[in-house]
């Protein structure tokens, strides 16, 4: 059935502006028309008023782990739970996230392989639902490096699905790229440093090689797939670009010789800048211990300041945030720290929506409320001139569905002013 939603304002994402009083006309999964509130609904549309809210393009988060122990400091859980829960927990985190008006992720790895293409897979059939997603189905890393289980015992040897995209040379690069793309996956997570969550890694240290990196994009390239690269410290990001990745994940070192390559080759900048916020209240709680949170107190600012100097500089700027290090529906928490680094309210929007929307190839899917894309859409309360306000999403529509509504019925009264009473 076709839908007309009527909205106070619209966030014109393209332009860079909200728009007064629009309606939006959704016929099934698509949206087919923006036009003025004034105009009146065709025959037989369903008219639904949301009243005083902004309508804007659902979000999207480039950096999600909807797989694994969520919010927890200590990676070895991830050994303590059977595929099969991490699975049905996958189903609760990809709830808690599309409700929070992210319709879209790019969810960039999982320790155990391959059960994020199954959640993605699940929700496309519809048995679960969740966000539209790219997934990754494996780290690329090094044996000992940041995308691996660290920390256990020299004597422990990891099941195969915990280290199925380990790596020691170009040649098994290729091989692991090739398998991980075959296994389902959408794109190619690498571990080009260290992380600051991994024990015994230095974040700032290459770990991938750069012909290593090159391999996997080179190979990335025959699928039609990319590549994205988790990287903090300044050599290692700048190898990962010259290597033709997608984006830099993180990017804390980030230098201005990394950001000249960056504009140069057109390489997105998906950075975490807020969740650290999270994680200096719940630290210990979650079970973060001391060497994580030193590293992590050692990145935060670096992280934030290079960000800033990305912005003014004119990088291409995507919403990524680590969802799954601290709870998942909480990110948009992210955008106000945007604003606090550089960005104004609607450039932090852009970056969470269209950006992210062209990092991951599917701007003519999602990313802007414009015809012919998917009606993936949601409402916040108000003018939203505050990006605090998407922390309150209240309507939430994804491929022309509505998955929720706490907003009031307004139509009647709008109804008396002529609207949908043709």
């Amino acid at each position: 059935m076709a839908t007309a939603l009527r909205c106070g304002w619209l966030a014109d994402v393209e332009a860079g502006e909200m728009l007064p009083d629009r309606t939006v006309l959704v016929d099934g999964e698509r949206i087919v028309a923006v036009q003025p509130g004034s105009a009146p609904v065709p025959e037989g549309v369903e008219a639904i008023d949301l009243g005083e809210v902004t309508l804007s393009p659902g979000l999207i988060d480039l950096h999600t782990h909807l797989i694994g122990v969520a919010a927890c400091g200590d990676s070895a859980q991830e050994l303590k739970q059977s595929a099969a829960r991490q699975a049905l927990d996958g189903v609760d985190h990809a709830r808690d996230t599309v409700l929070a008006g992210f319709t879209t992720v790019r969810d960039v790895g999982t320790f155990r392989a391959f059960i994020d293409t199954e959640l993605r897979d699940a929700i496309n059939r519809g048995t679960a639902i969740g966000p539209r997603m790219a997934v990754a189905g494996a780290y690329v890393t090094v044996s000992s490096g940041g995308g691996m289980i660290t920390g256990l015992a020299h004597d422990i040897e990891l099941p195969k699905d915990f280290r199925f995209g380990s790596v020691r040379a170009v040649d098994d690069t290729r091989e692991r790229v090739r398998e991980i793309l075959h296994g389902g996956a959408d794109l190619i997570k690498l571990i080009a440093t260290g992380a600051v969550m991994a024990a015994g890694t230095v974040p700032g240290a290459p770990e991938l090689t750069e012909a290593q990196m090159r391999a996997a994009v080179e190979e990335a390239a025959q699928y039609g797939a990319y590549v994205a690269a988790h990287a903090h410290g300044a050599a290692g990001i700048k190898m990962a670009v010259r290597a033709g990745v997608r984006s830099i994940e993180h990017g804390c070192y980030l230098d201005d010789e990394g950001i000249a390559l960056m504009l140069e080759h057109g390489t997105y900048l998906s950075a975490d800048i807020w969740w650290s916020d999270w994680l200096t209240e719940h630290a210990t709680d979650a079970g973060f211990d001391a060497e994580q949170q030193a590293k992590n107190d050692d990145a935060t600012e670096s992280q934030r300041l290079a960000f800033e100097r990305a912005v003014r500089a004119g990088v291409r700027i995507g919403f990524g945030t680590d969802a799954g290090a601290f709870p998942h529906g909480i990110q948009a928490r992210q955008l106000q720290t945007m604003r606090t680094y550089g960005m104004t309210p609607l450039e932090a929007l852009r970056a969470a929506t269209l950006t992210s929307a062209e990092c991951m190839g599917w701007e003519e899917r999602v990313g802007s409320i414009t015809p012919g894309k998917y009606a993936d859409l949601i409402a916040v309360p108000g003018r939203a001139d505050d990006p605090t306000v998407f922390t309150d999403v209240r309507f939430v529509m994804k491929g022309g569905a509505v998955l929720k509504n706490d907003l009031p019925d307004h139509a009647p009264e709008r109804a008396l002013r002529g609207w949908a009473g043709q």
